[in-house]
């Protein structure tokens, strides 16, 4: 594997971002410009939008506060996970069975993008298929079969049920009784992907600042967006910030919780070992509330990941909060070095489903992926693009569910989610 591990400055302190194939500084946005589409946010809804408007002959700039992908995008589990945070049938009961039906339709659609993006632009990004499910308890069996019995009405045959005696199969581990494996599910290196999916735009005649904080956006007729040194002139603006937002549109803010989620990845362990934890190489991730998940990466580390942080807190020592629960499922690891260890904030909504919408006829924006953003964004990101090109149909049908506020607004909201997470994570500890 062709990588070098170092520093890249401007982005958290990941394995992901040292062990980044392509480490290059974008310029900072500098005077006035002009284009078809300003984009808010170069992760994954940003890049997604971006390369869609690109491929269909727009004019794009991307500007960014930070670095590409500095966000959830370049920090996340790097799991490819079919569907939403909210199932199907959840779905259909709060929204009724004909919008179900069409985000159904397009439950899979993300992980195709990004299958489709890798291959056609030739993105080095550790593209792995297969993901499984693990369940503590036969009750998580059962409801992960009424799943797939739902999956399946929307044709996605994907999912097969795991026996306890064939758990060994996808993870050497004595937690789990059963489980359920997605083989249109996978794992990536998140941020390689984002990167690739940004050269793919320059090749196109993209424009993508970094380092260009946005301190003024106007939603008028003529919609402008002003950085510290700098303005984009644009027919249509696309706010894609999510849990990166500092305070820009509070009439998005207010509808959505920055919440923080820490990960970790081990010095490179013995093929052998990690072959033996992982033989199948799929990603994982369990079926509590508040789960794990983890997965080996190229260069045979175990990256684990778990924890909750509402409101975007981190916790004081990242790898204490993590490794206890590495050490659960893999005790055999308890002497192996810990090289990273990070957090980052995903936007998660009251309703736990993504929030896309318009400020205006001129500014239209996503956010709120609540943990599954690595599919999602790239679905929602090439619908934001088709929106703007006239196809409204699939824009119409995810800004027509209704999102809501966090009761208690910005003082109590925190306390009050965090309360509901203590109730589910003791009822998966009860087995209820």
């Amino acid at each position: 594997m062709d990588k070098s591990i170092g520093e890249n400055p401007g982005h958290a302190a990941t394995y992901y971002a040292a062990s980044a194939r392509d480490k290059r500084i974008r310029p900072s946005l500098e005077g006035e410009l002009n284009a078809d589409i300003c984009i808010i946010g170069a992760g994954f809804t940003g890049i997604s939008a971006a390369l869609q408007l690109a491929e269909t002959g727009y004019s794009v700039i991307v500007l960014e506060a930070d670095r590409i992908g500095f966000g959830a995008s370049g920090r996340n589990g790097g799991q490819i996970v079919n569907g939403y945070s909210r199932d199907l049938d959840t779905i259909a009961k709060r929204y009724g069975p004909d919008r179900a039906a069409r985000l159904g339709e397009m439950s899979l659609e993300g992980g195709m993008i990004i299958r489709e993006r890798v291959a056609k632009y030739g993105i080095e990004c550790d593209l792995v298929d297969g993901g499984f499910f693990a369940a503590f308890t036969d009750k998580q069996v059962r409801e992960m079969g009424e799943v797939r019995a739902t999956w399946q009405k929307h044709g996605h045959d994907g999912l097969e049920m795991v026996s306890g005696s064939e758990v060994s199969q996808y993870v050497k581990a004595d937690r789990y009784v059963g489980g359920m494996i997605d083989r249109l599910g996978g794992h990536i290196q998140p941020l390689d992907l984002v990167l690739g999916e940004a050269a793919a735009v320059e090749s196109l005649g993209g424009r993508i600042f970094e380092n260009s904080k946005v301190i003024e956006l106007d939603t008028g007729a003529q919609p402008y967006v002003r950085t510290e040194h700098g303005m984009v002139r644009a027919k249509f603006v696309l706010v894609c910030g999510n849990a990166y937002m500092n305070g820009l549109a509070p009439k998005i803010t207010e509808k959505m919780m920055p919440v923080s989620s820490q990960v970790m990845a081990t010095e490179p362990l013995d093929a052998k070992l990690i072959e033996e934890l992982l033989p199948a190489n799929y990603c994982v991730e369990d079926a509590n509330y508040v789960l794990d998940y983890y997965r080996r990466t190229a260069d045979n580390r175990l990256l684990y990941g778990g924890g909750i942080g509402y409101g975007g807190q981190d916790p004081a020592n990242l790898t204490g909060v993590i490794r206890p629960n590495m050490l659960k499922t893999f005790p055999q690891l308890k002497d192996v070095k810990i090289d990273y260890a990070w957090s980052g904030n995903f936007a998660l909504t009251l309703t736990r489903i993504p929030h896309i919408g318009k400020l205006s006829d001129t500014v239209y924006f996503s956010h709120g992926d609540s943990g599954h953003g690595v599919t999602t964004t790239h679905l929602l990101g090439k619908i934001l693009g088709e929106a703007l090109n006239g196809q409204m149909s699939r824009f119409d049908v995810w800004s027509s569910l209704t999102a809501y506020p966090f009761p208690g607004g910005r003082m109590f909201r925190v306390p009050l989610t965090a309360l509901g997470a203590w109730w589910y994570g003791l009822r998966d500890k009860l087995g209820v």
